[in-house]
């Protein structure tokens, strides 16, 4: 199992609308949250960032990202999400969520 902390902005004035959607994720989309390997899956807000965190229980994250990305259901739920991100400065080339280092677990 591998932890996954990640960030992004949100844009201001999408914060409710944001929170809107996550109130009734669609079920297609969830399910291919857990047919992709992903477990323990949480957004939390605060001064304009999402911070998200979940468990990857795969064999291939890049393999399983890949399906995710190819998935007509996630891709439409997408367009409705993404207009309400904004990459932080550091996120790489292309990418929307920004990958976070680990520097402390507990269980």
């Amino acid at each position: 199992m591998v932890r996954v902390g990640q960030v992004i902005k949100v844009v201001p004035d999408k914060i409710e609308e944001y929170k809107r959607l996550h109130a009734a994720v669609w079920p297609g989309v969830l399910a291919m949250i857990r047919e992709c390997n992903i477990r323990n899956f949480s957004i939390f807000l605060r001064d304009g960032y999402l911070f998200s965190y979940y468990e990857y229980v795969g064999d291939s994250y890049e393999k399983d990202m890949a399906k995710m990305a190819e998935d007509p259901e996630t891709r439409r739920w997408w367009t409705f999400t993404d207009p309400c991100q904004r990459p932080v400065d550091s996120a790489g080339e292309g990418a929307r969520w920004a990958d976070m280092e680990e520097v402390f677990h507990c269980d």
